[in-house]
């Protein structure tokens, strides 16, 4: 929850901001080591409002009337998808929250053969506590080293909170790139928003 948050940010192809040692937004360098694979990307799902819709306003698909995303978010999310392909950033196996915005996310973003794990949902409750055998999977996952090229992990603020507190506020569809150390943790290497990896298409 994979703001490939993938704060205030350069834009430029090769430009980036470092805060507290963390790159911040894309470059060049980033993006290299992405095509390179070995990295777990960890994003916020993207944007959705905070209330669910109506009968009325719910998407065809969504009888149980759950939050989903709001025309920016399936924009967004279609952007990046289209930028990591673009890039040829190749994408392993990717586990996103059982919740509906989250799954939109991943169908926008065309992130194939996605797997909905329940450790990495909102329980029913949007944006309450998250158990911490819930973050303890998130945290395992993160440091997971993947099988082949990168991996994406679709999930939702607190639980990125609960697993990660020294990541601090995570915007909807920010990713958190972070490198597997083999040893059972993981180093941040970047935080993309997701409207920054359109701009290296």
């Amino acid at each position: 929850m994979l703001r490939i948050s993938f704060v205030v940010i350069c834009l430029g192809v090769a430009s980036m901001s470092v805060v507290s040692g963390v790159q911040r937004g894309p470059s060049t360098d980033l993006i290299a080591m992405l095509r390179q694979g070995g990295y777990v990307l960890v994003m916020r799902h993207a944007s959705s409002p905070r209330e669910a819709p109506t009968a009325q306003t719910a998407n065809a698909d969504n009888p149980k009337l759950e939050r989903q995303l709001d025309q920016p978010g399936r924009a967004g999310a279609a952007a990046m998808g289209q930028a990591l392909r673009d890039l040829k950033i190749a994408v392993g196996d990717v586990f996103t929250s059982p919740t509906y915005r989250a799954l939109e996310t991943v169908k926008y973003a065309r992130l194939a053969n996605a797997t909905p794990v329940a450790a990495l949902g909102d329980g029913g409750q949007s944006m309450q506590g998250v158990a911490e055998l819930d973050a303890a999977w998130l945290r395992a996952k993160a440091a997971e080293v993947p099988r082949r090229g990168n991996t994406i992990v679709v999930t939702h603020m607190p639980n990125l909170d609960r697993a990660f507190p020294s990541w601090g506020a995570v915007a909807e569809g920010e990713t958190i790139v972070v490198r597997p150390d083999r040893k059972g943790g993981t180093t941040v290497i970047g935080r993309v928003r997701i409207e920054e990896w359109s701009k290296l298409r």
